[in-house]
């Protein structure tokens, strides 16, 4: 079943954990692209100086940041990627989850030409290998813009569900091994001084 508020409603590091193994799904016209989340980063406004919103920060660029629980906040880094991210914790406290990576689970050729432009049987081994390893990568593959910043979780265009046959697929057996969560710093913010050290990059091998 999709994800409700209450799941985003909890601690920023707990859902950035809960959310490794499960599906994002990205509906376009009509197709279910569906993608198992593999990495994860945390990020907490009160005390994270990576946090788009650190120290209660508000923006035209942040305010969805401050939204309920269950938002997509979806930003632009240099001008040309998107990064996804799922607002966490109660309205009003900043926090969110980056998805930084995952697996194709379903619509794979829609997913290879949004990627790629090419069809899964013409790319390349390194094409292959990188296909949804970032943040940037993975919205690219889903089509995911600034147009789709606010939009609420669960809704019919983009939500997170527990299995495929949620979305008419099957479980490979694969995703049904216990999960060998592992923790890193975060990539990317060597700005943000004591916060660099923080373990809040989560995911699981692949």
């Amino acid at each position: 079943m999709k994800l409700i508020k209450a799941f985003y409603d909890r601690d920023t590091c707990q859902v950035a954990r809960d959310l490794l193994g499960k599906y994002l799904v990205r509906i376009q016209n009509g197709i279910p692209l569906v993608v198992r989340i593999t990495e994860t980063e945390a990020y907490i406004g009160r005390c994270d100086k990576a946090c788009h919103a650190y120290n209660y920060r508000r923006t035209q660029r942040t305010e969805t940041l401050f939204a309920p629980p269950g938002t997509a906040y979806i930003y632009l880094i240099y001008g040309m990627h998107h990064c996804l991210n799922f607002v966490t914790e109660p309205e009003g406290e900043p926090a969110a989850v980056l998805i930084r990576g995952g697996q194709v689970r379903g619509g794979l050729d829609f997913i290879s030409r949004n990627r790629f432009g090419k069809s899964p049987d013409e790319l390349s081994a390194y094409q292959k290998k990188n296909f949804l390893n970032g943040p940037g990568k993975l919205c690219k593959a889903l089509q995911l813009t600034r147009q789709q910043n606010g939009m609420s979780l669960p809704g019919n265009e983009l939500f997170v569900c527990d299995c495929l046959e949620d979305v008419g697929l099957t479980t490979p057996e694969e995703d049904q091994n216990p999960l060998d969560i592992q923790t890193s710093k975060r990539i990317g913010i060597d700005y943000a001084e004591e916060a660099v050290d923080f373990l809040w990059r989560y995911m699981i091998p692949y």
